[in-house]
């Protein structure tokens, strides 16, 4: 009796206290709209600062602004994001003490845009942290503890089968997940440039993941050096990688070089693959990093130096670099089109040899950026300028049309002529070849200035020397007759970079046929 007593009282109290039921009406459900037909993304206008070099604008989908700490100061940044999924990456950085992204959509819409880092203090002892922290663990084991206990009374008395069922479940999530880690963090460069989700401009990895592959990367032995600094080999997760880096008084060549090879659409077998670019600070100095993919066989110039080419090797260096120099010189129009390109500093040092034989063209740190949409031409304010040997006569004459990008385009022809002779020089006929030498090395000083240079190429209008056994063969002679056009004083008479290609394939087909008939 009390026991039934006791239960009386326990089942009032719970009706008391039971919430009374309510009963939802179902809810309408309106038509959804028709689906509109798409329409393209609308661009913006964007305050820039700190990213762009000294343009104080750019165009994209979204406008961004930064804080980021660096070196105990606080560097506002500002720019412009292009596409929607670097947008959503960018966007959704959670901000700390060390670092704050806003974005913001619509003309000029980050310039009055206020950004301030987190608290330390408030951001690294939240309450609520510390209850996910404990509370999180505790729930996860209840959980499990719950889900064991379940599968444990449905398998029942066939506990054998289940325990086997059980472990091909938790071998097939281990086998998953090993290949999740397996893809972001034990596989090669190629592996993550493949699979992780890209910016969209097909160069380079997404703009968060070259930040996390440049701090991972050990320098190795230092493998050129130049007017802009060093390039040394680096290893990153067992894969080799070249680390161009950049003096500090040379930034504006890094910051030009990181915006072309973000060009959308830039990415080709014969231009040098971009990686990641990055600012980092070793040795209490600041660092400019241009990371790209290692050649171990280095420059056009260094393998010609102690090597003989069969005329087929030179045809494919050749026809390679001018199938290179024709992807930058053309514009792919669209709405995710690429500029046409000029590149300003074609010579064999910036020109590498891949490992299967052919060649892509490197430093972009002068190319010059055309669009016909507003006839628009994107040339950088850098001091560098190129190299001399290789200056057309119309550089030299500083009667270049700096306002027309045709004008660049030709001085490039010229520059790929000089390379042309470079290449035939050490190609063999009837087993002989010269030793090789750098274009009018018998008609100005190891390192010439600007003034001798035009004296030679401009008053005297010399050209670099054609042996007279090269028109003894139908490919060098071909190859000379080519590279002649190149090396017009008019530029307007110089051939384009397409035509260049197209009678290079041309030879490299009639040598090909020669064999077959032989």
């Amino acid at each position: 009796m009390e026991s039934n007593a006791v239960l009386t009282l326990l089942m009032m109290l719970l009706l008391s206290i039971w919430p009374a039921s309510t009963v939802q009406e179902p809810e309408l459900i309106s038509p959804e709209p028709e689906t509109k037909a798409e329409q393209p993304p609308q661009v913006y206008e964007c305050v820039c600062a700190g990213t762009c070099g000294n343009k104080n604008h750019c165009r994209g989908l979204s406008c961004f602004a930064t804080a980021v700490l660096e070196q105990d100061r606080v560097i506002q940044k500002f720019g412009c994001l292009r596409d929607a999924e670097q947008s959503g990456m960018i966007c959704r950085t959670s901000p700390s003490h060390l670092l704050v992204v806003r974005c913001c959509v619509g003309h000029l819409c980050n310039q009055n845009l206020t950004v301030v880092l987190e608290d330390d203090g408030e951001t690294s002892f939240r309450p609520w942290m510390l209850v996910v922290l404990v509370a999180g663990p505790c729930l996860l084991l209840c959980g499990v503890a719950i889900a064991v206990l379940v599968l444990h009374k449905a398998v029942g008395k066939n506990r054998a089968w289940g325990g086997v069922a059980l472990g091909q479940d938790v071998e097939r999530a281990a086998v998953t997940e090993g290949l999740v880690a397996s893809n972001m963090g034990d596989g090669t460069l190629e592996d993550l440039m493949d699979h992780s989700c890209t910016s969209g401009s097909g160069s380079g990895l997404p703009f968060l993941v070259q930040r996390t592959v440049a701090r991972q990367i050990t320098l190795m032995e230092c493998i050129g050096k130049g007017r802009y600094g060093e390039v040394r080999r680096g290893v990153w997760q067992c894969t080799n990688v070249a680390v161009k880096i950049f003096s500090s008084r040379d930034e504006k060549s890094w910051c030009r070089e990181t915006e072309i090879y973000n060009t959308v659409l830039l990415q080709h077998d014969n231009i040098l693959a971009f990686i990641a670019s990055d600012m980092t600070s070793r040795n209490s100095s600041t660092q400019l990093w241009l990371i790209t993919q290692y050649h171990e066989s280095g420059s056009l110039y260094d393998w010609l130096q102690h090597r003989s080419l069969e005329i087929s090797t030179c045809l494919r260096f050749v026809l390679s670099t001018a199938t290179g120099l024709v992807h930058l010189h053309s514009e792919v129009l669209g709405t995710r089109g690429k500029p046409a390109i000029a590149h300003r500093d074609l010579k064999s040092k910036n020109i590498l040899v891949r490992s299967n034989g052919t060649c892509c063209i490197a430093d972009l740190g002068l190319a010059v950026m055309h669009t016909q949409e507003g006839d628009r031409l994107d040339v950088a304010m850098n001091p560098r300028v190129g190299t001399v040997r290789y200056m057309a006569p119309e550089v030299l004459e500083e009667s270049l049309q700096q306002d027309c990008f045709d004008a660049y385009r030709r001085a490039d022809i010229w520059a790929l002529g000089l390379v042309l002779w470079e290449v035939s020089r050490c190609t063999l006929s009837n087993g002989i070849a010269e030793e090789y030498r750098v274009p009018f090395h018998d008609g100005v000083p190891n390192d010439p200035n600007f003034d001798d240079m035009k004296k030679v190429v401009c008053v005297e209008q010399q050209r670099p020397n054609i042996p007279n056994r090269w028109f003894s063969d139908p490919t060098l002679s071909a190859l000379a007759k080519l590279m002649k056009e190149c090396w017009y004083h008019n530029p307007s008479a110089r051939l384009t970079a397409m035509r260049v290609r197209k009678t290079l394939a041309k030879t490299a087909a009639a040598l090909e046929k020669s064999k077959i008939d032989c």
